[in-house]
């Protein structure tokens, strides 16, 4: 049973794997980090080698029509792969100044700065999306996308809004969202990531506990772990989180999607 959110317009989740997931919005279906390589395929950026364990649940033959990618960021393959550029062929796509000059010429590819709102236009539907600041990789850009439309209703006078994190660490500046947006969901990459840098390893995600801070900072009603399992560099997977969660008494509030399965929340 989903815990209870101040939504009123139809709301569903399907979780594909690791960062991506399906917002599915009154017949309007958003992307977060498209990645659909198989399970055993590396990318060697350097620092660190990425090893995909898990192939995605959902293939790109499996997907229903996506109008638009939110796309944290476009230079690390556990939030896009070579399959995943191809998704962003011929669709809209928000994402950083960064990616979006790399992703060009797509047409269709905008970016977004932190806390910048720009209109989205999908069918009949006209979102509001807030860039939010992010703290991932040294010398690299991420953001975070706050998502809003009239039909999601208001809670107290303030919109009612998801959030999608991003890749970043614990960020106090993130709590200032609670005063303009209500957020109903908040969809957080975690799995505490530790980059080996040379003066020592360098945490680049949201561990458990920091997870649980950046919740309650966000007056969120419903935290939903994604980003934690199917890669080698995590190292906080499910059981951690769930000790996490539990430890911090919010495991009433916490969703865990089930990969591939459309989860109804309104």
């Amino acid at each position: 049973m989903a815990p209870s959110i101040s939504f009123q317009a139809p709301l569903s989740l399907t979780h594909i794997g690791t960062a991506t997931a399906i917002i599915h919005l009154d017949g309007v279906n958003l992307i977060t980090d498209p990645v659909f390589s198989q399970a055993g395929t590396e990318w060697d950026i350097g620092i660190i080698i990425l090893k995909l364990k898990d192939t995605p649940a959902l293939s790109l033959a499996d997907l229903p029509p996506i109008d638009a990618v939110l796309l944290s960021h476009e230079d690390h393959a556990d939030n896009l792969d070579e399959p995943g550029r191809g998704l962003l062929d011929g669709r809209q796509v928000l994402t950083t100044s960064d990616g979006a000059k790399k992703l060009a010429p797509r047409p269709g590819v905008r970016s977004l700065k932190p806390w910048e709102t720009v209109p989205l236009t999908l069918g009949n539907h006209q979102f509001s999306v807030t860039g939010t600041p992010c703290e991932h990789v040294p010398g690299g850009e991420v953001t975070g996308f706050i998502v809003t439309t009239p039909s999601f209703g208001e809670t107290n006078g303030k919109p009612n809004a998801i959030f999608f994190s991003g890749d970043t660490i614990y960020l106090p500046e993130l709590a200032k969202m609670k005063e303009q947006f209500h957020i109903s969901v908040a969809l957080l990459n975690i799995g505490k990531v530790m980059v080996p840098l040379p003066d020592g390893p360098l945490q680049a995600t949201l561990d458990g506990v920091q997870a649980v801070k950046l919740f309650r900072d966000i007056e969120a009603d419903v935290l939903v772990p994604m980003h934690f399992e199917s890669w080698a560099h995590f190292t906080e997977g499910r059981s951690e989180l769930e000790q996490a969660f539990e430890k911090e008494g919010v495991s009433d509030k916490v969703l865990w999607l089930a990969p591939g399965k459309k989860t109804k929340l309104v």
